[in-house]
């Protein structure tokens, strides 16, 4: 993950006839189907001391997390994850953008090598074409020709009914966020999400979103309560015109709600492509917190938010692992396992 502070405007404190019978449940269970809320985790690999690939699948199959994000094609991940049923974000690393989106044929070879050698039975949902890339990186003019291709490439395999291209973007893209109603892309992102939002509207395609109420709150604490951030205020903090807030994720989601639909994509779905709470590094870096804003997380994503009620966001927990290779501190500690496969939380992630 490339962690950035977030900035946010003030916010207030305040076959058988005997399958059919079964239950539905169940029989998802036996099938070995993903659950359509399950939730996700992002898996890093940034650890000199972490399990096997074999082992993290196996993980993720014994606590019912049906979903995976993956920063690059990482072979023996891949591999791993044939015959196992969960649905997978798959990453086109920022340094892999530039020859993406200048060669048509280096896009048709990643993808046949990445996507295609895999797809039969590897359950490639997403392709995140970069991920958190700003308008003023030098990256950032090679994010959409790069998806573009990738797209081509998908279609040429016949693969874009099951794979939708997509890219992985932050909220520092808002240059306001409050209300969330009068959420809006910065002048100098709008030129960039633009043409993107018209891709993925053309394409059926979500917008992934990195949500982190974390950053928001370290930013800010001054006008954000911790309690907003973790999802444990007790009455609403915010009322904008029929909305009311009682967290700060639901806040979040529904200005980049208002941004797209200022932007042209009012019907756009987000997928939260990462978002947790680290357990160290900092005076609310606990592990009570980042405990607490899991398990609220995961419970609270079912049920959608004010702007979008009732629809269930996809939402993958960042990250599986805490990471020793990641600079030191807070970023060490985002891990919902420990590298000896230890739970870290009390969590049911199904």
């Amino acid at each position: 993950m490339l962690f950035q502070s977030i900035f946010i405007s003030e916010i207030p404190q305040n076959s058988s006839m005997a399958t059919f019978l079964l239950p539905l449940g169940l029989l998802i269970s036996l099938l070995g189907l993903t659950d359509a809320q399950s939730t996700g985790a992002c898996y890093g690999k940034n650890g000199n001391n972490l399990p096997s690939e074999t082992e993290v699948v196996g993980l993720y199959r014994s606590n019912n997390i049906g979903r995976m994000r993956i920063y690059h094609p990482d072979k023996p991940t891949l591999e791993a994850l044939r015959g196992s049923n969960i649905e997978l974000i798959l990453g086109a690393a920022n340094d892999n953008l530039q020859p993406l989106a200048n060669d048509a044929s280096a896009a048709a070879t990643w993808v046949r090598d990445n996507v295609v050698a895999y797809a039969s039975n590897v359950k490639i949902k997403y392709i995140a074409v970069g991920n958190e890339v700003h308008p003023g990186d030098a990256n950032a003019r090679y994010v959409l020709p790069a998806m573009q291709n990738i797209q081509t490439a998908i279609t040429s395999a016949n693969l874009q009914g099951q794979i939708k291209v997509s890219t992985a973007i932050d909220t520092t893209l808002l240059g306001n966020s409050f209300p969330p109603s009068a959420g809006v892309f910065s002048g100098a992102a709008s030129s960039y999400i633009g043409p993107i939002i018209n891709f993925l509207v053309s394409n059926g395609a979500p917008l992934l979103a990195n949500v982190y109420t974390y950053f928001s709150y370290v930013d800010n604490p001054q006008s954000i309560s911790l309690e907003y951030a973790l999802f444990t205020s007790p009455g609403v903090v915010v009322t904008d015109g029929q909305f009311q807030y009682q967290n700060l994720f639901d806040a979040l989601m529904d200005a980049l709600y208002a941004a797209l639909e200022k932007s042209g994509g009012a019907n756009l779905q987000i997928v939260v492509s990462e978002s947790g709470w680290p357990s160290e590094g900092s005076n609310v870096a606990t592990a009570t917190n980042a405990g607490t804003y899991y398990k609220n997380l995961i419970n609270h994503v079912k049920q959608g938010t004010p702007r979008k009620p009732g629809q269930a966001i996809e939402t993958y927990l960042f990250a599986m692992f805490d990471e020793n290779l990641k600079a030191a501190g807070i970023e060490q500690h985002f891990g919902l396992f420990r590298p000896n496969k230890e739970n870290k939380y009390q969590i049911t992630f199904g």
